[in-house]
């Protein structure tokens, strides 16, 4: 074999492997580019929107996109079809991201709870989580609000409780293979207290594997508001949101059908996004794939 064959079978430089698996696709870079655009869309709904979302305008009522007016047309009462999109998405969000978060929250508690007690403590965190996973959470959301009626602070704290036993599994698990490790009972013998040692050094060592469950319920959150919405026992009006948009929608899906589109098309790169984002830095984060 010639010198030339042997150079041109060696392998790559680790330099250059290294940077080929550290490149980001450029979906990522979409996904990302998409969820900014939502998040100042959210912010600045009040200003980008060219009239008040319940302004009526009967004499272009029915417009289809295109009317300079309205450049994505009018529903039913000549509300403004973008005014009413930056709302919703703006509520919807809120929604999201408040569920979220309160779910990320209670999981991640109950977990430790469960991995520093043991025992009886851990047995009861553990029975509540199959119970929440073995119960259609769409059918006891529609009961509670049945029963409670519709408020935005109760929809959000009702969105909490769903995924909250999938963080308290991860959190847990995590938690005992900490401790198990040794750093985290070398801290505890030093004097510090559980708490400090929970949170200032468990918790920043999983907060990866948290943020990626976070990118991965994050959308599943918002297909659960729509679909409560949609099936009239989430946001209440004159409030809107995406979901509120498509139940309405539905009525004129043939004679104006942009009036559910844009708001469907919205929560389906929203969700899309979100979950792209979220492959990605499960990719990049857990060390059992790298």
């Amino acid at each position: 074999m010639t010198d030339h064959a042997l150079a041109s079978a060696k392998p790559a430089p680790k330099s250059l492997d290294h940077t080929r698996s550290r490149s980001v696709p450029i979906a990522v870079y979409l996904a990302l580019a998409w969820l900014i655009g939502m998040v100042v869309i959210a912010l600045l709904a009040d200003v980008l929107s060219p009239y008040r979302f319940t302004a009526p305008d009967l004499r272009n009522r029915l417009s289809p996109p295109g009317n300079p007016l309205h450049w994505l047309g009018t529903d039913e009462l000549g509300r403004d079809v973008m005014s009413r999109l930056f709302v919703s998405i703006r509520i919807s969000l809120l929604i999201a991201f408040g569920a979220a978060l309160i779910s990320a929250f209670l999981g991640t508690v109950l977990g430790f709870v469960a991995a520093y007690f043991r025992g009886v403590a851990e047995q009861l965190v553990l029975m509540l989580a199959d119970f929440q996973a073995s119960m259609p959470f769409l059918i006891l959301a529609l009961s509670v609000l049945a029963f409670f009626g519709n408020s935005l602070p109760l929809l959000i704290g009702l969105m909490g409780l769903f995924g909250w036993e999938r963080y308290a599994r991860i959190a847990r698990g995590l938690a005992i293979s900490a401790s198990a490790q040794g750093y985290a009972s070398a801290i505890h013998q030093l004097g510090a207290r559980p708490v400090r040692v929970y949170l200032r050094h468990i918790l920043p060592n999983i907060a990866s594997t948290l943020i990626v469950m976070m990118t991965l319920v994050f959308p599943e959150v918002i297909l659960l508001e729509s679909s409560l919405s949609f099936l009239g026992l989430g946001v209440q009006p004159p409030m809107t949101s995406l979901g509120n948009m498509v139940g309405f929608g539905r009525e004129y899906i043939t004679r104006a059908p942009w009036i559910m589109l844009a708001p469907a098309v919205t929560i389906i790169l929203t969700t899309l996004a979100v979950s792209v984002l979220g492959d990605w830095l499960r990719d990049r984060l857990d060390p059992t794939l790298r």
